[in-house]
């Protein structure tokens, strides 16, 4: 699973398969914690992402939310900017 993005020891990663399920969504790594957010509403679908973690994870997908729809529907890789 390509690395998307990373910011405050967060790594965001997006799978390209053409079997990938719905809702478009990306995953979130925080140390051992995952999540699953869905890119349309910037919710986190599953996993056991902190509180503060999920914030700045909305926060960098609010700024990134065209380009992540763009990479879901395209299936081509490209990094995003970090959250600063």
């Amino acid at each position: 699973m390509p690395e998307i993005s990373r910011f405050y020891g967060i790594v965001i990663k997006m799978f390209f398969a053409a079997n990938e399920h719905n809702p478009p969504h990306f995953h979130a790594i925080y140390g051992d914690y995952v999540g699953e957010f869905d890119i349309r509403t910037l919710q986190m679908l599953e996993g056991d992402m902190p509180m503060k973690a999920q914030g700045l994870i909305r926060e960098w997908g609010q700024m990134s939310q065209d380009d992540l729809m763009e990479i879901w529907n395209s299936q081509q890789f490209k990094k995003l900017k970090p959250l600063e």
